[in-house]
Parts: C-alpha cells; structure tokens; sequence
C-alpha cells in the first residue's frame, strides 16, 4: 500500500491565515470512508485549503491606494497573522506594554510558598515511533524517533559542550556532545530563547524572547552573558545593558567591531562586548515612532513596524553592516539596508539576485564562512507567502566576494530543492511552504562550499549550492523504503530529523566534528562530513533527546487509572508532537496520535480511553490507548481511533485549541465549544460527529474560549471579535439537555470588581455546588494593557450559577491566568503563565506552589483521587505536587 501522506501539522499554516478565513480540518470519517491511509489529515486537502487562502494577507504594494502609505486595508490580516489566537489571549483588548512579564514574576517570586516540590512525570524519552502506537491518527514510524519540545537555537564549542535553547523551557547544556543535559536559565524571568550565540572569548550570550513569531512565541527579558558556560548558569545579574530589550523578542546576535549586535522586534541594537554595563543603542529602527512610549506605540500594527530579522557584518571591515529588516507578510519598509554618509538607507540596486523590493524581502537569515570568502542568505518573500499556495521561499544566495553588499548569486530555489529528494513534492506544500517560521543557515569552519540549511526539512551542499541534498527529509512516509511494520522504526529508511528547522551549530567532540540542529522535535546531531543513501538522505541521524531534556510544550493533560498495570496512565496535547501517553509501567514515553495536541479527555475510571483534540475541534477518540500494529492499513476496519469532530470543525467556527471537558459527574456527557456549545453523551463510545448536539448558538463570529460542566450544568466563555480589532467577551450559561441557556451581562467597561474585558480562559466548578464557580481571565491588567476595558483582576468567583461575579483576586499576580481546579478540600489551584498559585481553604490570600520556573502552565487537573495536582507546562513537560503539600 502507498506510502501515507497525512500531514502532521497545521500550527504554522493556521497562523498565516487571517482570522476571517481560518483553515480548518474537515470532520472527518471513521475508517474506511476516506481514501486517505491516516484519516482526515492528509497532504492534498491541506495543499488545497492552502490554496484557497493564497491572496488573503497580500503584501503591502507600492501605490496601490493612490496616497504611497500602501494600506490597502489589509492591516486586520497582519494583526491576526502576527497575534494568531495563543497571542490574542494574552494582548487583547490592546498592547501590552513593556515589562509586564518582568513584574508579573517579580510579583510572583515574592508571594509565600506552599512548600512540597514539584515532580517531573514526563523526564523520560518520548519516542516519536513507539512501535505500540501504529494506529491511523498516529504518526509513529515517520522516522523523527525520540523527540521533546522545539528547540529555537543551538550553539557548540570544539570542547564537546552543545547549548540548546527552547521555545519556552530554557537553555540546557550537556557537556558530552549532546545528551545527558542540565537546565542553566531556571533563574530568569522568561524562558523563551530567542538566540544563542558563542563569542570569540567562549562567553555564551543568550537572547531571551523566541522570534519565530510563531502563535506560542514568548516575549523576553533582554540579553544575557554567561562569562564561564562550561561551569555556570544564567543570572538575573548577568543581564547586558539596562530594560531596554525588555518585552522583545531577539532574532539573531552577531559580533564585529568590538559590539553585539541585536535584530529584535524593536529594531536593531548595539552594545559593548567589553562593557556590560550601560545603556543599549539603537542604531536602526524604520518606524521609531511606533516604539514603545512613542506616539504611534497604542496603533494595532505597531508590533509590526519594527521587525529586524539579521545583520550581516563584512568580516574585513566590521563597519559595513547590512540590516535585514522587515515583516514576514510584507511592509514597505521590508528591505536590506547599510549606513550611507552616517544614516541607515535602504539598498535598492547592486544586490545582484538578492531582491531589493519591499514586496520580495521578509525573513531572512545570514551565515558567513570562517576564511571570509564566501556569505550566504536564506530570503522568505511576503509576496510569495501571500500568492504562492507551494512556498514562501524567494532562494538561498551566495555572495562569492565574502562581502554582505554582494553582488549576491541566487543558489537554491523551492522547485530546485523539492527535486533533490526532497519529502515535500505536493503542491501546495513544498519547501520553504513555512520560510517565515523555518530558517537556519551555517557553513562549514573548515570548507566555505559545505553548508547546511534548515527550512521545513535540513539540506547541504558541498559545492557551494551547485547542487544539494536532503539530509533531512520531513518525514519518510513518501519514500518507497517506509513501511509500517512495527518491528522496524521507520521501515527500511534511515531515521531522519522532526520537521520544521531553527537552530544550528557546529561543533566537535572528543575530535570529531558534528552538525547540531534544533526543531519543532527537539535536538539532533550528525557528522559534518556524514553519509548519504542513494536518494541524498543521511544516514547518521542520532536524536539527543534522551529524556534528560524536558522542554515538551503541553496544551494540555488527562489522567486515569491503568488498569493493565496498575497506578494511572498519563496523557496530554502537545505543540507539533501529537499526543504522548505515558503508562505506569513505561520507560519510554509514546505517541499515539499526530500532530498538534491540543486539549484532551481521559476517562478518571480508565486511562485508555482518551479523547484527543488535533486542532479546530477535530477530535479523534479511542478505547485502547490507541495501540495497533498497523494492521489497519491493510483492513481499515482494525483502526482503533476514530474521527468525532463536531459540525464547528467542518466551519471553521472554532478556536485553534478549542474547548473540550466532560461533565464533572458523569464522563459520559462531554461539552466541546466552537461558535457553538456541542454535547454528546455516548462518552468515549462515540464513533461519529453526528452524534454530537448543539445546546446553544454563541453567535456569528463568535466562539468558545472555555467550557465546564457538573451535574448537567453547562459554563461557557467565549470572545468575538477576539483580537484587539473590537475584542469582546461574554458567559453563557445552560443545561447539557439544550434548556435554561442566556447569556450573562458583563460591564463591557471592565470596572474595579467586575470582570475585565480580556479573554476568559477556564472556568472551575465546585464538586459540591455547580452554582459556586470560579473564572480565570488571561492577559494583563489595565496598568499594561492599552485597551478598553482591560481593567483588573485574574480570578472571580461567582456563587450564583454565574448571574453575578465578585474579584477574588487580591495579592494574584497580574499575569495571564490559563486554568483553575477546586481542590478536595475547597482550595482552588491556579494555572498561570509564569506558574502555578494556590489559595488555600478559608484564606483570601494566594501562595506560589512550589518553584517552577518561569514556565507557562496551561492546564491544572488532579489525579482520579484527588490527591495529586498535575500541570501542563508549555515547555518544560508535565509535573505532579501532592495537594496535601499546597496547603
């Protein structure tokens, strides 16, 4: 039978869709009634809803409304690309201003502790290809192996030591060439790496702040140098300058001149590489006035306006500096630019290939070779992102001279590399289909014609871009050497890298010189000068994800007992790496569907019955764990997970991680919400979407951002508009039977004391009365948030069934709030982005559980028994704390 072509993932082909035309995944089918071997999510639809969204972020063209400003009404396209629905719920009403995170942790860091001491359950290797888990949602035997969460920068030393920095989980170091790693930022107020890079002195710097600009990307808090990165870890006292990168995020650092350069979301800076102290300088921002504190700073766009994405540094005279500048989706002030008679000016002729027009410049990375003969760059175009359903990618470039000014030559294009053994030949998904999200770029120290490139898959030349090859295919499910058979890894194909590239390095250890490269998966090596198959695929793959490093990014966690083995089963939806399942009895950790994960449902009485949410409400469920032999790809009737998507997947009406919980007294009744409140009460023996009902219509263009449920009472929050285009916000209340359902009113000014008009994130019922509720509200309080009625608060309490609310907030951090549980003895445990809190029965004040970094924990839920509280970090695994030890 054919190779499966199903498509893993949708975060990054969802986030560059506008928000009025989201893609979503159909309903889906039991087995047998596609002709698509693993279910709904298969290449050629996506490559056809790709398609359908070419033209609905077209970049800004010169002149087209007649005034030169180039707004051409798409600005509500480039809010809903950049925020994307992760980000909305942190910003809306408004902007954020700076240093809102950075109190929000002074703030909790000083809150009391309860004591006890969380307990990792997921440091463990998480194996990709779990020959247990050969089910038809799953994407086991793709040949990614042992994986953990994305890795957005990497840096290496000739002395065996490899520094990965994570998306959300910090930066790690292992001192054997990678493997067996130790975390060396848990002390710093932001977690999301942005850049890694090694000075000529072996100081290790870091930018903190992932620019991706991915829908989970984190700003950061600055630049950080670690003088003796062999030995030490990452202080707030190792900070470079003063707040001035506060709140960014941090693309590339790059040295020359005696300085550090920063390409950040606020420009580009400067500082000292001898003086640490002293104030960042801001050599180039194309729209200073939408900074921070200027006069354009509150305008929708002004995110947008600033973007620096790399600096190229002429190694033979580090004062000609060339700035890529410029917004993936495209801005006319998109563009290279290098410093004329003292004033930074845009290039618009001697590039050669390189493109000089606004429309053609997006994401661009650099790379120059260690002799100073040769620099290369990867360039995304807004125009191709915008109007070509295959790529976004313009070419990989070479500039012979070993100058940034050029002339450039034009070495690789999308069609080139798709063809040099590429698993990305569908149209509608080929390389470079995500360039603004993909990009890394290195060269050899010891040859400048041998480089490596990163997009959605890892190619190399040895030849200087005269040809290529795909060492590290996307996946092996289309080469004629994959099988399913569960005794092999991935058929006869050699084990390949996860998908969708950041980071990379090189570096030796113990006197041979490896490739390191960070991705959505986690961390992988190879030889430089490594082995090839006949196809051009590598052979030599080692994943370094040997469960010492823990930086899963979860949405979310179910819990249930294990009745094979006794203890319970661990489930829970991950960021681009499915759903994993952790039994008792595991020492490897599985996944058993593809994907992104995102809220799930797991049975208190049985573990392996889970429900598991892919994205826009396309939920698949299963009665075994998922496990299967593979059987099914013969005789589709041996599928053990089915497809049960509500009517709102097939729509598009619902969020990205939409909402999805089961009555708290009967698991059988379960609620999922879109633009509409959905119930079905076959519980985990649903077989089909039509067995779903809709109780209640929130309204056109609107959709459920939380739902609850106990004793057949329903809760309901919901946003629409859900930006900060009109952000508006609401509660409805009902019956699981369809009765009683009425909108709450909520003061739409936010006033002290009621509920602010900011997202609403979970709500948490107490077991003993479905009318005493409690609601968490992400975002940030008006004192940050420039918005109409952003006003105060993250957590109310309402005792009666809703109708009125009251802020229980008191000494709660002002930090964005995710999820709440009502603990056994009448506590309530809280979900923040920056950790957990707790307020203890019969107090009014709030504790901080433990010492977890400054992590976001999306999800709380307790153990069937109510004695363990477990949490759903966004970069740093799973945790588990005993509820006696919170107080």
């Amino acid at each position: 039978m054919s190779a499966p072509t199903r498509k893993r993932r949708w975060l990054t082909l969802c986030a560059i869709t506008a928000s009025a035309a989201l893609v979503a995944l159909p309903a889906g089918a039991a087995p047998g009634q596609n002709n698509s071997p693993f279910g709904a999510r298969a290449l050629d639809r996506i490559a056809a809803e790709r398609a359908d969204t070419v033209g609905s972020m077209s970049p800004r063209l010169k002149g087209e409304d007649g005034d030169g400003d180039g707004d051409d009404g798409n600005e509500a396209d480039e809010i809903a690309e950049g925020a994307d629905q992760y980000a909305e719920a942190r910003t809306s009403p408004g902007i954020v201003a700076p240093g809102a995170y950075g109190a929000a942790w002074d703030d909790l860091t000083k809150l009391p502790s309860t004591g006890g001491s969380w307990r990792n359950v997921t440091d463990l290797p998480y194996n990709s290809d779990d020959p247990r888990y050969r089910d038809i949602d799953s994407n086991s035997s793709g040949g990614s192996g042992n994986v953990t969460g994305r890795m957005a920068a990497i840096a290496a030393d000739d002395d065996g030591y490899v520094y990965a920095g994570s998306a959300g989980g910090g930066v790690w170091r292992s001192r054997s060439g990678g493997g067996h790693w130790q975390p060396i930022s848990d002390r710093l107020p932001a977690q999301s790496t942005g850049a890694l890079a090694l000075d000529g002195g072996g100081r290790l710097w870091l930018g903190t702040g992932e620019a991706t600009t991915n829908a989970d990307a984190y700003i950061g808090s600055g630049v950080y140098v670690l003088s003796r990165p062999h030995q030490g870890t990452f202080s707030t006292r190792s900070r470079v300058g003063g707040d001035e990168l506060e709140s960014t995020t941090i693309h590339q650092l790059r040295f020359g001149g005696g300085k550090v350069w920063a390409a950040t979301s606020e420009g580009v800076w400067s500082h000292s590489t001898k003086t640490l102290t002293g104030a960042w300088k801001l050599e180039f921002a194309p729209n200073p006035d939408y900074l921070p504190g200027r006069s354009e700073a509150a305008d929708p766009d002004a995110p947008y306006k600033n973007i620096a994405n790399d600096i190229a540094i002429d190694p033979k005279d580090p004062s000609k500096v060339v700035l890529a500048v410029g917004w993936r989706s495209g801005d006319d002030y998109n563009g290279f630019y290098s410093k004329v008679n003292g004033a930074w000016t845009r290039i618009t002729s001697g590039l050669g290939d390189l493109p000089a027009d606004p429309d053609d410049v997006g994401s661009v990375t650099f790379a120059r070779s260690a002799d100073g003969s040769r620099y290369y760059a990867i360039d995304q175009s807004p125009e191709q992102l915008n109007t070509n359903p295959d790529s976004g990618l313009e070419g990989i470039y070479v500039s012979k001279s070993g100058s940034p000014t050029g002339p450039w030559t034009k070495i690789a294009d999308y069609q080139g590399l798709a063809a040099d053994g590429s698993a990305l030949t569908t149209s509608g998904y080929m390389p470079g289909v995500q360039a603004w999200y993909n990009q890394f770029l290195t060269v050899d120290p010891a040859n400048a014609d041998h480089v490596y490139a990163g997009l959605e898959e890892v190619y190399e030349t040895k030849d200087g871009g005269s040809t290529w090859s795909t060492v590290g295919p996307y996946w092996n499910f289309s080469f004629p050497c994959w099988s399913i058979d569960p005794a092999k890894q991935t058929g006869d194909c050699n084990q390949t890298t996860h998908s969708d590239q950041h980071g990379v390095a090189i570096g030796s250890y113990h006197g041979k010189t490896f490739v390191y490269v960070g991705n959505d998966g986690g961390v992988y090596k190879r030889p430089v000068n490594g082995s090839q198959d006949a196809s051009g695929h590598a052979t030599d793959w080692t994943s370094l994800n040997d469960g010492t490093i823990d930086t899963l990014q979860y949405y979310s966690v179910g819990i249930g007992k294990d009745l094979d083995h006794g203890g319970v089963s661990v489930t829970g939806g991950l960021q681009d790496n499915g759903q994993s399942v952790l039994r008792s009895n595991d020492k490897v950790m599985g996944s058993n569907f593809g994907g992104d994960g995102g809220d799930t449902l797991t049975d208190p009485a049985n573990g392996c019955n889970i429900a598991e949410e892919y994205v826009y409400l396309s939920i698949q469920v299963t009665q075994n764990c998922a496990v299967n032999d593979g059987s099914w790809i013969d005789d589709a009737s041996k599928a053990t997970s089915y497809s049960v998507a509500p009517a709102d997947n097939a729509t598009g009406e619902a969020r990205f991680i939409a909402p999805l919980a089961a009555d708290a007294k009967n698991s059988s009744t379960w609620i999922a919400g879109g633009r509409h409140i959905w119930v079905q009460t076959h519980g985990y023996a649903i077989r089909s979407g039509s067995e779903w009902k809709s109780v209640y219509d929130l309204g056109e263009g609107r959709t459920a951002t939380a739902v609850a449920a106990s004793g057949g009472k329903v809760y309901a929050a919901w946003c629409g508009p859900c930006n900060n285009q009109g952000f508006a916000r609401g509660i409805a209340v009902g019956n699981a039977d369809g009765t009683g359902w009425h909108d709450i009113t909520l003061p739409a000014t936010g006033a002290d004391g009621t509920v602010p008009n900011r997202y609403l994130s979970g709500f948490a019922i107490d077991p003993k009365n479905a009318d005493h509720v409690y609601l968490t509200v992400n975002g940030f309080s008006r004192q940050w948030t420039e918005g109409p009625g952003a006003g105060v608060g993250h957590v109310f309490e309402s005792k009666d069934g809703g109708t009125t609310w009251k802020d229980i907030s008191k000494n709660f951090p002002d930090v964005p709030t995710d999820s709440a549980v009502v603990t056994p003895n009448g506590g309530l445990a809280v979900g923040t982005d920056l950790g957990v809190v707790y307020r203890a029965p019969g107090r009014t004040t709030w504790q901080r559980v433990g010492d977890l970094p400054a992590v976001a924990v999306l999800q709380v839920k307790l153990s069937p028994d109510g004695s363990t509280l477990y949490a759903a970090t966004h970069g740093r695994g799973i945790y588990t704390i005993k509820v006696r030890d919170c107080g």
